[in-house]
């Protein structure tokens, strides 16, 4: 059977389920998304009260704090609906995914309504987080079955990557196949096939690994702050640690898979972890009280306003009592935290003796062990586990990534002797002279993978939809760096810029390999170029410690020959006569916004957080940023006979003003930093690759740049007009002093200086007023203090 996917039905709309409702639609796929009709009503009633519990689950997903929809137009691709009165609306779905409480009697009598009404080729998944695929299909007719497996997605769905495909007993295998090809490549997952075991892979772990790591905690008397120091992105975890996640997650919910776990794992030989006395008397303490984390204001840790200031105080597991901050410190922690490894730093942290590397040495101790025990039981290759603990919970390495890094050998001698118990295929590996779970190529690429059944490595293919510069670098791609900026070969006469600083701020030295990497281009060493990197950022601007000690020093000559060079390369790239793409993704702001525009196309992710924020720092945007405003957005909009310039003046205006960034690349789109041309590739891990390929495709199609053409000027009245709004927002005390004065030097760019009409001038014209306005703002201590502010605390400053 072949299968497609035009449309899914999404049961249950809570934040699981309406957070994949949005991730469809954010894709472009029509949802029918359906709950229980609301309590005291009846057939008949209007839509808006028979369907209140969606519509309210759908605005609370609007004012979700993490953005669960990447572009409001998505939310048109919705329809709301019931069960009672809707449920034949499924017959229209290719897919049909239930996310409904986690109850087997619920979920079974669903899959029988299902199987009456759906259509015979569709296809019908499960989101359960825990519960046999099997059992939940028990029932239906084996017709049903082999159309039917677990897809559990992780919430936010939107921002995890992975997705746990699981197949029942029956299920087609083409389907499986299907259904990863598809996850993978149109809402960009990470697809882990797992076995149809309690909890699969990745919740198995996080309940008893993670049990473990809490239990150790309160046996050796360590602090809820200490161990969230230990396991956060000191050993490549985030910054949430183990009892801030547990806060994010739910106390509640944490108890309450742990208590459906334990009996259904009976031979599993780790399971008293989930029965740990002392973290049992914690965690019923919390859910007594109901302190469940976030969702309740208060859990391990919870917000005092103390002395005018919000700090949060930690609860010691045992008295029971919340207590102020402690300022937590390891002298082992301080001595290896710079290691930029993360599996060297592991290393060097594990093998020290003070309190942070006994812990760090026995939670790593148990969480190999323990993946070890587990493969063939829940997944039957090693990637697979370490690929779920990956993308699951945005840890930078598996359990056996870990363990290579650590040294296999030397680390199984010392589990032995502190008593951890391993399988006997480890030792087997390694008597058979296997000293590493992966085997890796000199770039650092992997090409096998250790199979314990096989006794041997499996080659792995090079997947050519991934490009990662590490193995680039590694491999000798490297054309010429410098400090601040590398430029690599990608092959097929590709190259690529990328940047290396902090944050990756622009300074001279990412300037003047790119102007290097333009020359390379032109004597035709490539055909084209990427713009790209594989740090936290894209880019967060320009280096402004730089220009702040130009400006206190008063060289406003070097400053202007900095931001005339920054814009003549701008301008350079966007006409360049060979095809130039950028690739951005989550922060990319101030000059990052602006260097993203010069591609001659743009490939971004759709994690993109893209805008021209420089009043934050008592700046304008002086790097071709105002000037493409207006060719972007005013521009346009003025080539329509008698258009009115204010609509389209008020949203560029805004956008600078007030600083905006986009939620995602669907937003950054319609704020006129993507165009309709521009890319959007839902798997990051793929977006260096996609760039490279549409350089190719620019290449073979004959690129010729598109020439520079006239922009329009609004001139005097229309700078009146913003005046007057930026005079009431003062007065109002919505604006500072300082405020203000941004804002006029924004209108002055924006409405092309003090022309006295409207009319079409060179793109040089707003070039020129942005340099003049960045050079006399910096000439202000008010400025220079939002700049010192932004360098010493990360926040802007009001003044």
């Amino acid at each position: 059977m072949s299968y497609v996917i035009r449309k899914v039905g999404v049961i249950g709309s809570g934040t699981m389920g309406g957070g994949i409702a949005t991730l469809l639609a954010g894709v472009g796929i029509p949802v029918v998304l359906l709950d229980i009709a609301a309590k005291e009503t009846h057939a008949g009633d209007p839509p808006a009260k028979r369907n209140a519990i969606a519509i309210e689950n759908i605005e609370k997903l609007k004012k979700s704090r993490i953005p669960a929809i990447f572009h409001p137009a998505d939310l048109e691709r919705i329809s709301i609906g019931n069960l009672e009165d809707d449920l034949g609306r499924l017959a229209e779905c290719d897919w049909v995914i239930e996310v409904v409480v986690e109850k087997l009697p619920i979920k079974q009598a669903l899959m029988e309504k299902l199987e009456a009404v759906c259509k015979p080729t569709a296809i019908i998944s499960t989101n359960t987080s825990g519960l046999s695929i099997n059992a939940i299909a028990e029932g239906r007719s084996e017709a049903f079955k082999r159309r039917f497996l677990g897809t559990h997605f992780f919430n936010p769905p939107r921002h995890l990557k992975l997705l746990e495909i699981i197949p029942g007993a029956h299920t087609e295998p083409a389907l499986v196949q299907f259904m990863a090809d598809f996850a993978t490549k149109i809402l960009g997952k990470g697809v882990v096939i797992c076995k149809d075991t309690p909890n699969f892979i990745a919740n198995r772990f996080i309940s008893v690994a993670g049990g473990f790591g809490m239990n150790y905690a309160y046996d050796h008397g360590y602090t809820v702050e200490e161990i969230d120091l230990l396991t956060g992105p000191l050993i490549g975890r985030p910054k949430s640690g183990t009892f801030r996640l547990a806060d994010v997650v739910g106390i509640d919910v944490l108890a309450y898979v742990a208590q459906n776990l334990y009996p259904a794992i009976p031979n599993d030989p780790q399971r008293e972890v989930l029965r740990h006395p002392g973290i049992t008397q914690v965690t019923e303490f919390l859910m007594r009280n109901n302190f469940l984390g976030d969702k309740t204001g208060q859990g391990f840790y919870k917000k005092v306003e103390q002395n005018g200031q919000r700090e949060f105080w930690a609860l010691n597991l045992r008295t029971l009592e919340y207590e102020p901050p402690q300022k937590v410190r390891f002298e082992s922690v301080e001595k290896h935290r710079k290691i930029a490894d993360t599996g060297a730093r592991i290393k060097a942290l594990i093998a020290e003796t003070d309190r942070a590397g006994v812990y760090l040495w026995h939670l790593h101790a148990f969480y190999l062990s323990y993946a070890a025990a587990m493969l063939g039981e829940i997944a039957d290759d090693i990637a697979s586990i370490d690929n779920a603990n990956k993308w699951g919970f945005n840890h930078e390495l598996g359990a056996f990534e870990i363990w290579d890094a650590i040294g296999v050998r030397e680390s199984v001698a010392r589990m032995k002797a502190d008593g951890y118990s391993l399988p006997a295929w480890i030792e087997e590996m390694l008597a058979n002279g296997y000293e590493r779970f992966y085997q890796r190529d000199a770039s650092g690429a992997v090409t096998g993978i250790y199979n314990p059944q096989r006794k041997a490595y499996e080659a792995v293919l090079p997947d050519k939809n991934i490009v990662m510069l590490h193995q680039l670098r590694a491999a000798g791609k490297i054309v010429e760096e410098n400090s601040s900026a590398a430029l690599y070969d990608m092959g097929d006469k590709v190259c690529l810029v990328e940047f290396r600083t902090k944050a990756n701020a622009l300074d001279n030295d990412i300037f003047a390999l790119i102007q290097r990497a333009l020359e390379r281009l032109d004597r035709g060493e490539f055909e084209g170029m990427v713009i790209g990197n594989q740090g936290e950022y894209f880019s967060a601007g320009a280096n402004l410690f730089i220009m702040a000690m130009a400006a206190q020093n008063k060289q406003f000559a070097e400053i202007e020959q900095m931001i005339i060079g920054g814009q003549q390369l701008m301008q350079a790239m966007r006409y360049f006569p060979k095809p130039i793409v950028t690739a951005p993704f989550g922060v990319t702001v101030g000059g990052g916004a602006e260097i993203t525009m010069t591609g001659a196309r743009v490939v971004a992710h759709a994690e993109l957080y893209i805008g021209l924020v420089e009043v934050g720092v008592g700046l304008i945007p002086a790097w071709c940023g105002t000037k493409e405003m207006v060719k972007r957005i005013i521009t346009p909009a003025m080539q329509i006979p008698n258009a009115d310039p204010l609509p389209p003046l008020q949203k560029a205006f805004e956008q600078l003003a007030l600083a905006k960034t986009s939620s995602s690349a669907m937003e950054a789109r319609e704020m006129g930093f993507l165009r309709s041309v521009d890319r959007i590739v839902m798997d990051r891990s793929r977006l260096l690759a996609e760039a490279k390929r549409t350089v190719l495709e620019l290449v073979e199609g004959g690129y010729v740049p598109a020439p520079p053409h006239k922009l329009y000027a609004a001139g005097r009245d229309a700078k009146a007009a913003l005046h007057m709004a930026i005079y009431q927002m003062h007065q109002g005390k919505y604006a500072s002093d300082h405020d203000a004065k941004l804002a006029r030097h924004l209108a002055h760019i924006l409405c092309g200086g003090d022309l006295s009409a409207p009319t079409w001038v060179d793109e040089q014209l707003f070039l020129d007023l942005e340099r003049e306005a960045i050079l006399s703002l910096l000439g202000e201590q008010k400025t220079l203090d939002r700049i010192q502010h932004m360098l010493l605390t990360g926040k802007p400053l009001r003044n």
